[in-house]
């Protein structure tokens, strides 16, 4: 059997912290996932991710691991466990997922699922299963139930009823227990793992728990002040508008942004816009101010 460089998959350096494990998981898992990757080899690639990460994420795992990489075995090298190896070692693999792991992964830590001397055998409890869902911004915002079509990587495809937290961010996961893969022997199945992305939307942007718009008024709105009406996701608010304002300026609308433990705000950025002048009367009122502001009415 081959040695396998369980932190050369990953992407990570031997001495690693359990987070930067985890993360270098969670982004490969995401990249190579059957159901979503088009990449040639993509569910290879993905099962050595997993096996990688079942190798590394448990201290002790790991540390039997780096005993046998301390002795200078290279990847692809031929490796042979030594006679009084005793592979499995009392290690548990009741949350591993489904199986399919390696031969070298079995020779270091128990075959799992498959029978023999040095092996465990039983129920297995299923993979947890990673997708990426898209929802509507105002969906994000105020949560609900939103319904949504997974296809597995047969082409099988099913729909699901997902309850959404208000206030949930792009990049952040709702876990549905026992939607995952199915486990072997009557164990429990996997659960799914649902990455938020939000659709794009024409009027706001994110920015943390954050909201910005961009918010056009008329160059006498700007320059005499006034009270406006502002669109935000929880509906229309007034904004009043300070005297002599330019393009560009931001004004702050508190608690008006993402639903939180601490809510995010609003923030406004205002530009000036002309309207066209499409009458003789707006075409003269234009002339006027021309003539009475002349060159003092641009700002460089």
């Amino acid at each position: 059997m081959q040695f396998k460089d369980y932190y050369d998959i990953l992407g990570v350096k031997p001495g690693a912290t359990e987070a930067e494990i985890k993360t270098a998981y969670r982004k490969l898992a995401k990249k190579y996932h059957p159901d979503v990757s088009k990449e040639a080899g993509a569910e290879e690639k993905f099962k050595a991710v997993n096996e990688a990460y079942e190798a590394l994420r448990d201290p002790a795992k790991r540390k039997a691991y780096d005993q046998i990489k301390a002795q200078g075995y290279r990847p692809g090298q031929e490796y042979q466990p030594p006679p009084d190896f005793g592979g499995g070692q009392g290690f548990d693999f009741s949350d591993a997922g489904e199986g399919g792991f390696s031969d070298f992964f079995e020779s270091l830590f128990g075959a799992g699922a498959r029978p023999g001397p040095r092996g465990r055998t039983g129920p297995r409890r299923g993979r947890d299963v990673q997708a990426r869902v898209e929802i509507p911004l105002a969906t994000a915002f105020r949560g609900g139930k939103e319904r949504i079509t997974l296809r597995d990587g047969s082409g099988d495809e099913r729909t699901l009823e997902v309850k959404i937290p208000a206030g949930i961010l792009p990049g952040q996961q709702i876990r549905l227990a026992g939607q995952g893969s199915p486990g072997s022997q009557g164990a429990a199945a996997g659960d799914l793992l649902l990455e938020i992305a939000l659709g794009e939307d024409g009027r706001f942007h994110l920015d943390g728990r954050d909201v910005l718009l961009t918010l056009a008024i008329a160059p006498w709105q700007a320059a005499l002040g006034g009270t406006v009406t502002v669109p935000t996701l929880a509906g229309d608010v007034e904004l009043k508008i300070p005297a002599g304002s330019d393009s560009g300026k931001k004004m702050r609308l508190r608690g008006r942004g993402m639903p939180g433990t601490v809510p995010g705000d609003q923030f406004v950025t205002l530009q000036i816009h002309a309207p066209p002048a499409q009458t003789d009367a707006q075409r003269k009122l234009y002339e006027q101010m021309a003539k009475e502001f002349g060159e003092s009415a641009v700002r460089v």
